[in-house]
């Protein structure tokens, strides 16, 4: 082989390996400022869900990890709220793959929370009850309805809210 074939195999398997790299541990990145690169690892222990999910609110800091079932398997990091029955998650209104996907494909997925990872199911909210929701996961955020959860972004009382309740084992 000729020092240029070599040249072109070794960069071809760095460029390999740094694709491998970031399917495997890049995250959703969008509030972070780097874009909207999503991972496809979820992690966790599989755990039974709790009888009440508020529980959470106190224990766990932070975003939730988000997998929907389905290819291709994504992850994303999305900010939540725990009520008795399920969580509470919320999304711009910009046409967002997950939010796309729940609506077409239905929303079969899993929730990371923590290092437990739970078998659930989305379900978009729609009508006052939206709002309702949305008053909850901005007042988690402390923010009110009327302002944007972030430069740039639409007020709150503008996103799409989604349900997420726990599914029976596959």
């Amino acid at each position: 082989m000729r020092k240029g074939e070599i040249a072109g195999i070794s960069v071809g398997m760095v460029l390999l390996a740094a694709l491998f790299g970031w399917v495997f541990t890049a995250p959703y990145l969008s509030n972070q400022g780097l874009g909207r690169t999503p991972g496809i690892i979820l992690g966790g222990t599989l755990t039974e869900s709790p009888d009440d999910f508020t529980s959470l609110n106190e224990t766990v800091q932070g975003p939730l990890l988000m997998k929907q079932s389905g290819f291709p398997p994504f992850v994303n990091y999305l900010s939540w709220v725990g009520t008795p029955e399920g969580v509470i998650t919320a999304t711009r209104p910009d046409g967002g793959l997950w939010a796309k996907r729940v609506r077409e494909r239905g929303g079969d997925g899993f929730l990371r929370i923590g290092d437990e990872t739970f078998r659930m199911e989305a379900f978009e909210i729609m009508g006052a009850e939206r709002l309702e929701m949305m008053a909850q996961w901005a007042a988690k955020a402390g923010r009110s309805l009327d302002e944007p959860l972030y430069a740039g972004s639409e007020p709150l009382n503008e996103w799409e809210v989604f349900f997420w309740r726990p599914r029976a084992a596959d």
